[in-house]
């Protein structure tokens, strides 16, 4: 008769354990249909139910792959910022001011009436889509928002000291006047304005730039 051998304990310590699970989608893919929605709805205006159907995975699923929804859209959101939008850093580098606003004005439009993409910005239009139920995701996004005006107030800062715009242009109003532009033109976009349309718009803002030189 055969006799069973004993593992010891030291034998049964050593012994592997079976992992986990792995995840049966590819998480880059699911985040680029997260961050779809996202763009499209707006945080609050997208809802797990749809997250589930477009991502093709359950709760469960998305919860161990992304977190909940706020880190799920925070992942979406970084995802935009260093991908459609990142001609903005590009577009900071740009020489003159008025080359600066021409940069960010012509690629957002290219962007925001893209058929491929959502229309309009998802910083944007996330923000104002938000209720009291996404207080901190609204928080967040006009975060964003304070930090592009921020930005492009220190490069038409450096570009007045440079000489390339008027000694008495006022670079927060500028910073301002450039995102109040970029916020319309999302606008525009959203509600279906053309690329063509909205060119027009952008035509006539660099007509009258406050700069020296081109």
């Amino acid at each position: 008769m055969k006799t069973m051998k004993l593992e010891t304990k030291d034998q049964i310590k050593s012994t592997p354990k079976p992992r986990g699970r792995p995840l049966a989608f590819d998480q880059d893919i699911a985040l680029d249909q997260a961050l779809h929605l996202f763009w499209t709805h707006g945080y609050e205006g997208t809802s797990m139910a749809e997250l589930t159907e477009a991502l093709g995975i359950n709760k469960p699923s998305i919860y161990a792959a992304f977190g909940n929804k706020e880190t799920l859209f925070r992942k979406a959101l970084d995802k935009y910022l260093k991908g459609p939008v990142a001609y903005v850093s590009a577009a900071m580098q740009e020489p003159t001011a008025k080359k600066v606003a021409a940069a960010l004005l012509n690629n957002a439009v290219e962007v925001m009436t893209n058929p491929q993409n959502p229309s309009g910005c998802m910083v944007f239009q996330g923000a104002l889509t938000c209720g009291q139920g996404a207080g901190l995701i609204q928080q967040e996004l006009a975060g964003y928002r304070k930090h592009y005006e921020a930005a492009l107030a220190k490069r038409f800062e450096q570009a007045k000291s440079e000489g390339d715009l008027l000694v008495n242009a006022d670079p927060l109003a500028l910073a301002k006047y450039l995102a109040t532009l970029h916020q319309g033109l999302s606008v525009q976009a959203t509600s279906g304005a053309s690329r063509e349309e909205l060119q027009t718009v952008i035509n006539i803002a660099l007509k009258h730039w406050p700069n020296l030189s081109s």
